[in-house]
C-alpha cells in the first residue's frame, strides 16, 4: 500500500512528476528523430558521392560520432556550445555575459548527431541493396535523377531501411536517459529525485525500468506492418505521378524499352517490367 501511495498522483505522491518525465522523454526522442534521419540520409548520400572530399567528410563525421561515447558528446555540446556562444558574444558586444543553453535543445542536438551517424550506415546499406537497374529503369522512361530518387528509389530505400531504423529508434529512446546528467527532468532524473527523497530506490528505479520497457514494447513495430507502410508509400508515389500527368506519353523518352501503353493506372506494372528487363540483362 505504501508503494501505491508513493506512486499516486497528487501532492503526496510522485506520479505527477514521473508522468512529466515520461512526456519529456517521449518529446525529446520524437524531436531528435527527424534531425537524425535527415542528417543521416544526406551523410549516406555523401558517402556515395563521386567527389572524394565529400566522401572523406562524411566518413570522418561517422567515425567521430560513432566513436565518441554518447554522454561525452552530450557534455561537449552542452558545455562547449555555451563557451562558444559566450566567446562570440564577448567578441561582438565587447562585454562578458553568462549564457546558458537549454538542456532540451542540447540533448536534441547531441543525440541527433549520434543517431545520424548510425542511421547513415543503415541508409548506406539500403542504397547498396538496390540494384543499379532500378535507377536505369527510371531514367529509361524519362525520369530525371531527382524524380528517379523520389519516385523509384526512395520508396524501396525506406522499405529496406525500416527494420534497422526501428532498432535505432529503440536505442535512441534509451539514450534519452543520458540527458538527466545535464539537468533535464526526464524519467531517470524524476525517479532518481524521488528515490533520494523517499529512500525507496528500488521502487522508483524499478518503476523507471517498467516505463522504459513499456515504451520499448509500444515502439517495437512488427516487420510486416513496416513493410505494409512502405508499400503504401510506394503506391501513393505512383498515384501522385499519375494524377500530375507524369505518365503522359509526350513527356517520356522510352526508346530503350518497348512499352505498349503509358496510361496512369498501368504505370506501376510498366516500371516493374522495365526494371525486371534491365536486371535480367545486367
Amino acid at each position: 500500500m505504501e508503494a501505491l501511495h508513493l506512486l499516486s498522483f497528487g501532492p503526496e505522491g510522485w506520479g505527477d512528476d514521473i508522468f512529466r518525465g515520461v512526456l519529456v522523454t517521449i518529446s525529446l526522442a520524437l524531436a531528435t528523430l527527424p534531425i537524425g534521419l535527415t542528417i543521416g540520409f544526406f551523410v549516406a548520400l555523401g558517402k556515395q558521392s563521386q567527389e572524394p572530399s565529400i566522401r572523406l567528410a562524411a566518413n570522418i563525421y561517422t567515425v567521430i560520432f560513432r566513436g565518441l561515447p554518447e554522454l561525452l558528446t552530450l557534455f561537449i555540446v552542452f558545455y562547449g556550445a555555451q563557451i562558444g556562444i559566450q566567446m562570440v558574444y564577448s567578441t561582438i558586444m565587447g562585454a562578458d555575459k553568462v549564457i546558458e543553453i537549454n538542456a532540451f535543445v542540447s540533448g536534441m542536438i547531441a543525440l541527433g548527431v549520434v543517431f545520424s551517424s548510425y542511421s547513415s550506415e543503415v541508409f548506406l546499406s539500403a542504397f547498396r541493396a538496390i540494384p543499379k537497374g532500378k535507377y536505369e529503369g527510371g531514367w529509361s522512361v524519362g525520369l530525371s535523377s531527382w524524380h528517379t530518387m523520389r519516385m523509384v528509389i526512395l520508396p524501396q530505400l525506406i522499405k529496406i531501411a525500416l527494420p534497422g531504423l526501428a532498432n535505432l529508434w529503440l536505442i535512441l529512446l534509451k539514450d534519452t536517459a543520458l540527458v538527466s546528467a545535464i539537468g533535464l527532468a526526464d524519467i531517470l532524473r524524476q525517479t532518481g529525485i524521488a528515490a533520494r527523497v523517499t529512500k525507496h530506490a528500488f521502487l522508483f528505479f524499478g518503476t523507471a525500468c517498467m516505463i522504459y520497457l513499456v515504451l520499448a514494447i509500444i515502439s517495437s513495430f512488427d516487420h510486416r506492418k513496416t513493410r505494409c507502410a512502405a508499400e503504401a508509400l510506394d503506391t501513393r508515389a505512383v498515384c501522385w505521378m499519375g494524377s500530375h500527368g507524369a505518365v503522359d506519353s509526350a513527356a517520356w523518352r522510352i526508346s530503350p524499352v518497348d512499352v505498349p501503353s503509358l496510361e496512369p493506372r498501368s504505370f506501376r506494372q510498366i516500371l516493374s517490367q522495365i526494371c525486371q528487363r534491365i536486371d535480367h540483362h545486367t
